[in-house]
């Protein structure tokens, strides 16, 4: 760990929680895009107090698994790892760190809990593969909230040995909403990742934002603290698609999220917020085309992903106009309409089509290594300032917390 930050100790003694926020995939372009199209700033902006570098120990571009690893842990390690060093060596997290100090701790997430990113956090494995191999850690670690997608892979056996430990396990909004006595919860609300927000009303699902929320009311009962980490997931995958609609709204969904962390953390007074995502995915622009513009109110208009309005097509893509139409008010050309019939992957013609409208570039499908954007409020925020790397960032929520987080590099 970095011994080299000066921790001012008035501001050490007010932080008994954390919630690390992590909006996977994203940037500064993303960041700048949400703007434009939600037509002001966002509830971050203002919370804004540095960068932070991606690299991971393998690459210059970083996977989320060694990302994830690298805010956990403090540690760089190869892409695809799970807090396990290059060496093998088994690396200890800061949610681990927390709850040695007695601390509750949850990971709430809209992708499988066990991907990537949250696993990084409570468990241990070589392959961001084996996520079977990830869902009983969580249990054997004591991780008191747990919510996300992932049923998969949480066998009955695995369910009931956590009922036996005490866990309250839900499966849809309702029952999430409605379970207010218990310390330890449970909720798994879809096979595998969850709905993307534009298609979450098609579901019994709950949003990021009342996940964050139920996670609060439960972690807040214990009296050392708790340390919480929400990933908004889907920022990414909607990257990965190059779908700039799917990407804006679930940075909304993430937004919503964090203004009930914020709400919690104004009115406790000794909550630490930190907000970072873990990369860039797509090599988004802000304008593109050869045009000096951008026509993010076209995203606006747009009410499905690309994966929904595909599964809305006919067998032989006749109704591709009036499904486009419908779902992104767009009237699409004779060559539109050719390109979506003819396409391998008629999703990714769809979202290039959407995403030329509103004048959104993208460089890949996968992810970039550019800096993303840090964001802090609360006692300590003002440590976070400035160009950090990734593994700074928990070696400063444990000086913070003042709590025993030594780890070799």
């Amino acid at each position: 760990m970095n011994s080299s930050f000066y921790v001012d100790a008035k501001e050490s003694s007010k932080v008994k929680n954390v919630i690390f926020m992590i909006p996977d995939g994203f940037s500064t372009s993303y960041a700048t895009n949400y703007r434009w199209y939600k037509g002001e700033d966002s509830i971050m902006d203002s919370m804004l107090v540095g960068m932070h570098r991606t690299f991971s120990a393998s690459s210059e571009v970083t996977d989320s698994a060694a990302a994830a690893t690298a805010m956990a842990t403090g540690v760089k390690t190869n892409n695809g790892m799970i807090s396990i060093a290059p060496t093998g060596e088994t690396l200890k997290t800061i949610l681990e760190a927390s709850k040695d100090a007695g601390k509750a701790a949850g990971l709430v997430a809209t992708s499988t809990i066990t991907y990537a990113t949250p696993a990084a956090f409570a468990s241990h494995v070589a392959s961001r593969t084996d996520e079977a191999e990830i869902a009983p850690q969580y249990i054997y670690n004591k991780v008191d909230v747990i919510l996300g997608g992932g049923k998969k892979y949480f066998p009955e056996t695995l369910i009931n040995r956590a009922k036996k430990n005490g866990y309250h396990f839900v499966s849809n909004r309702d029952e999430l909403l409605n379970a207010k006595k218990t310390d330890k919860l449970i909720g798994l609300f879809s096979e595998i990742g969850m709905a993307p927000e534009l298609d979450r009303h098609a579901t019994t699902e709950p949003s990021l934002a009342e996940m964050t929320e139920a996670a609060l009311k439960i972690l807040k009962k214990n009296r050392d603290g708790f340390f919480l980490m929400v990933e908004g997931s889907q920022v990414d995958w909607a990257g990965h698609a190059n779908d700039a609609a799917w990407a804006m709204k679930d940075i909304q969904a993430f937004e919503g999220a964090v203004a009930k962390a914020l709400a919690f953390a104004k009115k406790d007074k000794k909550t630490l917020i930190v907000i970072a995502g873990d990369h860039d995915t797509g090599g988004m622009s802000v304008g593109g085309y050869g045009l000096y513009d951008a026509k993010l109110e076209v995203l606006r208009r747009v009410t499905a992903t690309g994966d929904f309005m595909v599964s809305q097509l006919t067998k032989d893509r006749s109704n591709v106009k009036d499904v486009v139409k419908k779902h992104a008010n767009i009237d699409l050309t004779e060559e539109e309409i050719q390109k979506i019939k003819t396409a391998t992957k008629p999703d990714l013609a769809m979202n290039e089509i959407v995403s030329e409208r509103a004048l959104v570039g993208w460089t890949t499908k996968q992810h970039t290594g550019v800096d993303v954007p840090l964001y802090a409020y609360g006692p300590g925020s003002d440590l976070f300032r400035g160009l950090h790397n990734n593994t700074d960032l928990p070696a400063l929520m444990a000086k913070l917390m003042k709590i025993k987080f030594l780890q070799s590099k």
